[in-house]
Order: C-alpha cells, then sequence, then structure tokens
C-alpha cells in the first residue's frame, strides 16, 4: 500500500531524515560518523577493561565511571544501525515496530545515564564532604544497588512510551527528523489526541531528567560551600579538581537534551540543520568524550592504561 499524508496507518513504515540539502555527500559524511562511534566503543571499552583489570581502581568513583561507560555503549549501538544505514547506505526506511523499540532503548539509556551521573555527583559529596565515611556509605553492595536502581527505573519509566504510541493511528506523513526514532518526533506524526502522550512525556521528563539535575545542582552547592570552607587555596583547587570531569560530563549530556527538547518543543521556528546538529550532538558528545576527558583527567585511569598497555606490548 502506497504511503500518503492523507491515510491513516495503525504500524505505518517511517522514513528516517539525514542532512537536508546535503543528501549527495552524505555518504562522505558516514566516514566521520562511523569514526566517532569506533571512537565511543573502543573508547569506552577501554574504559570498562582497564577498570576491571585493576584492582586500585576498584573503588566507588571508578564503578560508577564503569556504568557511565556501559551505558554510552548502550546509547551508542541503539542508534548506530540506522544512522550508518542512512548515510552510508542512503536506507532511510524503518519498520514501526523497530522504530518503537530503538526509541525505547534511546531514553531508557539516556534515563540510566542522567541516574548514574546522580550517582557520581553523590560520590563526590560523600567524598568531599564527608569523607570520613565514605567507604563506610559507598559500600560494593549499595554502588550495585544504585547500578540497579537506574537500570530498573529506565526501563520502568520508558516502557510506557512504546506502548502509548502503538494504539495510536498515524496519517500526518511519515517523515521524522532525525536519523534515528525518537518520542516527540514520532508522536508529532500520530493522529488523534496526543493529549496522554505529551503528559506522560512531561512528567517522565520532570521524574527522571528533572529530578536528576535539581539534585546534581544542590550536591554541587553543598560541595562548593565545603570547598570554600577549607582555608587553603590549594585544598580548595585540589577537592575542585576531582569534580571536573564529572561536571564537564553533566554539562554535554544535559545541554543537547535540554536543546533537543525546546526544538521539538518550538520546532516550527528552527530550522532543519539546527535539528539535525542537536541531534547528533546528543548522540555523539557523551559516548564519544567521556572516555576520552577521563582517560586523559584522572591520573589513576591514565597510569592504569599505560601499564597495561605497556605490559601488553612486552609480549608481541
Amino acid at each position: 500500500m502506497e504511503l500518503t499524508n492523507n491515510s491513516w496507518f495503525q504500524s505505518p513504515t517511517l522514513l528516517l531524515t539525514g542532512i537536508p540539502g546535503l543528501e549527495f555527500v552524505q555518504i562522505w559524511i558516514s566516514i566521520p560518523l562511523g569514526f566517532m562511534y569506533l571512537i565511543a566503543l573502543l573508547g569506552n571499552c577501554t574504559i570498562l577493561f582497564v577498570i576491571k583489570t585493576t584492582s586500585i581502581l576498584h573503588e566507588p568513583q571508578y564503578l560508577f565511571l564503569s556504568m557511565l561507560a556501559a551505558t554510552d555503549m548502550g546509547l551508542s549501538l541503539s542508534t548506530l544501525p540506522t544512522v550508518l544505514k542512512v548515510f552510508l547506505l542512503n536506507h532511510r526506511e524503518i519498520e514501526f515496530h523497530s522504530c518503537l523499540a530503538q526509541m525505547f532503548f534511546i531514553h531508557t539509556f539516556s534515563s540510566m545515564e542522567s541516574a548514574i551521573l546522580l550517582a557520581m555527583a553523590f560520590d563526590r559529596f560523600i567524598a568531599i564532604c564527608d569523607p570520613l565515611h565514605y567507604t563506610v556509605v559507598l559500600t560494593p553492595t549499595r554502588i550495585i544497588g544504585m547500578g540497579l536502581i537506574a537500570m530498573f527505573r529506565g526501563v520502568l519509566l520508558m516502557m510506557p512510551l512504546p506502548i502509548l504510541l502503538k494504539r495510536l493511528p498515524f496519517c500526518k506523513g511519515v517523515i521524522l527528523s532525525h536519523c534515528y526514532c525518537y518520542h516527540p518526533d514520532v508522536m508529532k506524526l500520530a493522529c488523534g489526541s496526543v493529549r496522554v502522550n505529551i503528559i506522560y512525556g512531561l512528567c517522565l521528563v520532570l521524574c527522571s531528567f528533572g529530578i536528576d539535575s535539581i539534585f546534581i545542582v544542590i550536591s554541587y552547592i553543598l560541595i562548593l560551600k565545603t570547598v570554600l570552607g577549607v582555608a587553603s587555596g590549594d585544598g580548595q583547587l585540589k577537592a575542585l579538581n576531582t569534580c571536573v570531569s564529572h561536571i564537564f560530563t553533566v554539562f554535554i549530556f544535559y545541554v543537547p537534551l535540554i536543546v533537543l527538547a525546546l526544538i521539538h518543543r518550538f520546532g516550527t521556528f528552527t530550522s532543519p540543520l539546527l535539528h539535525v546538529a542537536m541531534a547528533n550532538l546528543f548522540l555523539f558528545l557523551t559516548p564519544v568524550l567521556n572516555p576520552l576527558v577521563y582517560s586523559l583527567k584522572t591520573k589513576q585511569i591514565r597510569s592504569a592504561m599505560h601499564k597495561i598497555f605497556k605490559s601488553r606490548a612486552r609480549f608481541t
């Protein structure tokens, strides 16, 4: 059956979008995109391997970092098939249920990453504000529990999204704004009332990203208050230096997420290129930059990586 804008479909085949107006060079754009996926996967795999094989890194700070790396890998793998298919092969079609599945994993891993960033902020709060109880509060059991809570919260919160979309017919076209499936983007194509979807989406944002970001800000306000109480200027810099990587990660995660949400809310006032730019920043910034930032900024990880690669070079 031919897909038209005036027909009603319960489960249409949707069309993904690359870069509007630059379709003729998309195969060349796929090269840097593929390179960024390679950096993201290899970088996060390296972080996981180094932390797993280095006993001195089996501490709360690095265990949370390994969770962040695993989440970034999940986010990259969720989008890799469609992104490369659009840019490398110019295959834009995606079956409706496949689109819902991809959407679920993208939003679930995003929610998990937000929760893990909150856990990492709590880790820095305890380390700076109450260092004597650091190992007592952040025991391995509690760390694993926090990771499981982040995972189950993401799954439970995001599970209704595809269910709510599945009940709707689609008649407003089949062309999505991105090279992957994103809930507000898919919802725009639905006919009938999407009031429930909008209300649930708003509640979901407030209950996950909203609450997480508020507690992250509160944690750093308390951290800053404690650091300013330190008499030594060197002590203040040393304490804040342990937070730099995490602050940078929070910034590069939340800013594209917020801008992308605003673009979908006020999309009629923005250009398609801005849609594409922010969508790709949301995809690539954290998975690509996190392993680079932590490996360059964290002395312990850098030293462990050097030892591992040096020891393996001896056997080759």
